[in-house]
């Protein structure tokens, strides 16, 4: 880890533009300057900074998707895992994910070129991402965070009140925005919320979500492009997807979860020179030799009813083509 920031550091302190990739568990990062890139094992789409050279093409025909959440039984098992270390106090905030595996009969490629999303990422075919969540995004020495928590399915009478509404999904962005100020407060000052609960939707090839973020911004030092290696690294895993305590609280997603999250849920995004641009990794399917694995999850608090947090696991299993 030691190498990646000093390479980190280096690229921004000699202002050249570049490509970063870090796994939730930081074990295998990439950091590639942009003009290195080929086109033919990476693509990248950053709220419109591509490498993509041609025109986004619309899948024109109807794709097969089948998804096959994992099994509630071994669901029930991690929730209760959590729900026992939550009530023990231990942590107050858990992101709980699983792998559920898809059939599809369009490529990775295909998603990456067809899909509408924030941030998206092809990575030489190992796996495709379509996130909508901002990570960091700096101008200037502001530097801003964007954790979505809170989604449901836009089809439920009043949903847009429900999600407001929901005393569980109030707790669990009070708590996910504390995290966040903590984390930003690490490496900037003056941080403070300046959007609390905004609502999106987002559409889908199973239909639309609603999904709740806040924006969280502090001041950077004149000189931070120097150290962007170690901003970087000192913010990660992100909170959104991790959760709080973050120390405690990744051991016991070690412990429920049972399987290796990869680059999912980690973080990738573009220095362009003179800014960073950022997103996690959720939205995230992965070639594996048992196929297509899609993972998904949702943060799971003291007040989380097990089968609504099964049913969002199950609604995040989506494409943003429609």
């Amino acid at each position: 880890m030691k190498d990646i920031i000093n390479d980190i550091n280096q690229l921004g302190k000699e202002r050249i533009p570049f490509l970063f990739v870090i796994d939730f568990d930081m074990e295998n990062p990439v950091v590639l300057p942009l003009s290195d890139i080929d086109p033919q094992k990476v693509l990248f789409s950053v709220n419109g900074i591509t490498n993509v050279r041609v025109n986004k093409a619309k899948i024109d025909k109807r794709f097969k998707f089948k998804a096959y959440p994992v099994s509630k039984k071994r669901y029930i098992k991690a929730f209760s895992l959590v729900q026992k270390h939550i009530q023990h106090g231990n942590s107050f905030l858990l992101n709980l994910t699983m792998p559920s595996r898809i059939e599809i009969d369009i490529s990775l490629k295909e998603i990456f070129n067809s899909s509408d999303a924030k941030y998206k990422l092809w990575y030489n075919n190992q796996f495709v991402v379509f996130s909508p969540e901002t990570f960091v995004q700096t101008k200037g020495t502001k530097i801003s965070s964007f954790p979505m928590k809170g989604t449901v399915d836009a089809k439920l009478p009043n949903a847009r009140q429900q999600l407001l509404e929901s005393e569980k999904e109030l707790a669990e962005h009070y708590t996910i925005v504390d995290l966040i100020r903590n984390d930003l407060s690490m490496v900037a000052k003056n941080v403070n919320v300046e959007k609390f609960r905004v609502i999106d939707h987002v559409q889908t090839n199973r239909g639309g979500l609603l999904q709740m973020s806040s924006e969280i911004s502090g001041e950077l030092p004149d000189n931070y492009c120097d150290n962007l290696g170690g901003i970087l690294i000192k913010m990660l895993p992100a909170g959104s997807i991790s959760g709080a305590p973050k120390k405690k609280t990744l051991e016991i997603i070690s412990e429920s979860e049972q399987y290796k999250r990869g680059y999912y849920t980690g973080v990738f995004g573009i220095f362009d020179g003179d800014k960073i641009d950022s997103g996690v990794m959720i939205r995230y399917i992965e070639q594996t030799s048992d196929g297509l694995i899609y993972k998904s999850g949702g943060g799971i608090t003291a007040k989380s009813n097990i089968d609504e947090e099964y049913q969002e696991l199950i609604d995040k299993i989506y494409i943003p083509i429609h």
